[in-house]
């Protein structure tokens, strides 16, 4: 357009002038780094499900290594967070809580430190919502058994503590006269049917079997029913506090019998740190932890934090929490199966030793006895 013999330029893009398309550039920028930071700075949940309020020590353990991750930046930036839940109350209840975990609080991944039932619980919900889920507490063998891609297990499985058992007493010390004293409790039970399994299947005569809810407490039933028949050992497949009364009456009644037992003993939430030394100096125990390790960061820290030492449950835990938060890392993002595709290439030397999954998600390895 000309005017007075003079050239008007026309602002372009349809009348607009470069300023306000640099505002409206700039307000794109900042809205989107404004929504990057929304999505992006939100925590890394992992949901942890636990036996009861009383179980302590599994949730200082993983809360232990979630802090470490944390104070070397997360996941890039972003902060992992430990939701926990207890199982307590009627039974389904540790389904219910898996449930609220996995659609409420949207986890990453599901850990879980409780008994084989609950267990069984937690994976039937993790397989329906194909969410990753890791047991540091059960030995469950039966676990592994429904071929479930999405389960796996940070404990030696009872077929493999079993087996440790066998060879320990049968092989090694050449035991003939062997007795079993077993509870009502679920895991016991898988234990005593694992060693009877093992027993058969090697051509072992098979112990003699006997019920723990009978001899609690009770010294002169011990005495008469156990202990006046000679045995050369005691396997004690009870709770914890079960098997402190077995032995203390056994040791005022016959110090000389052999006591051996499965890690689910060496359960720091149900006794006490002079407790625990007295069943380890008195018992035979299955582990996969090497006693001449000794003191390691883990432990010091824990003692700084909690005034005690740790014990199996939060050791398993810290390295269950820590074998998950690599798998993620790993993986890069909440995809689920690249968070399994990484536990399924773990390869970590951990407090409770080196921890490999097979392609059921069963610990690689074997326990032995101290």
């Amino acid at each position: 357009m000309r005017a007075s013999g003079y050239f008007t330029p026309q602002p372009p893009c349809g009348g607009f002038g470069l300023k306000p398309l640099v505002r409206i550039f700039l307000i794109i920028i900042i809205i989107f780094s404004v929504t990057r930071t929304i999505i992006f700075c939100q925590p890394v949940k992992i949901g942890l499900l636990v036996q009861d309020s009383s179980c302590r020590s599994a949730i200082r353990g993983a809360e232990i290594a979630v802090r470490s991750v944390n104070e070397k930046g997360g996941m890039n930036g972003n902060p992992f967070s430990l939701v926990v839940r207890s199982m307590e109350g009627p039974w389904g209840t540790g389904s219910k809580q898996a449930v609220d975990l996995i659609f409420n609080e949207k986890v990453w991944a599901l850990l879980g430190s409780h008994d084989g039932r609950n267990a069984h619980l937690v994976e039937q919900a993790a397989t329906k919502s194909t969410v990753v889920f890791i047991s540091a507490w059960s030995g469950d063998q039966t676990l592994s058994q429904a071929f479930v891609p999405w389960f796996f297990n940070c404990v030696p499985n009872y077929d493999r503590q079993a087996e440790a058992l066998a060879g320990e007493i049968y092989e090694k010390r050449k035991y003939n006269s062997i007795a079993v004293i077993s509870d009502n409790d679920y895991d016991s039970g898988l234990l005593l049917k694992a060693l009877l399994q093992i027993t058969t299947l090697k051509g072992m005569i098979p112990p003699e079997q006997f019920s723990c809810g009978n001899l609690k407490n009770n010294a002169g039933n011990l005495k008469e029913k156990v202990l006046n028949r000679g045995f050369d050992c005691l396997i004690l497949f009870c709770d914890p506090l079960n098997t402190l009364a077995i032995l203390r009456a056994v040791r005022k009644i016959n110090p000389e019998i052999q006591l051996f037992g499965s890690l689910i003993i060496l359960n720091e939430d149900i006794l006490s740190e002079d407790e625990m030394n007295e069943v380890e100096k008195e018992i035979h125990i299955i582990s996969t932890i090497n006693p001449e390790h000794g003191e390691t960061n883990f432990s010091r820290q824990y003692f700084k934090m909690y005034g005690v030492y740790p014990g199996l449950v939060s050791s398993f835990s810290f390295d269950m929490a820590n074998v998950l938060i690599n798998a993620i890392l790993k993986a890069g993002s909440p995809d689920r199966e690249k968070i399994q595709e990484a536990l399924y290439k773990t390869n970590y030397n951990g407090i409770t030793g080196l921890i490999r999954f097979d392609d059921k998600g069963k610990r690689e390895g074997k326990a032995f006895i101290f």
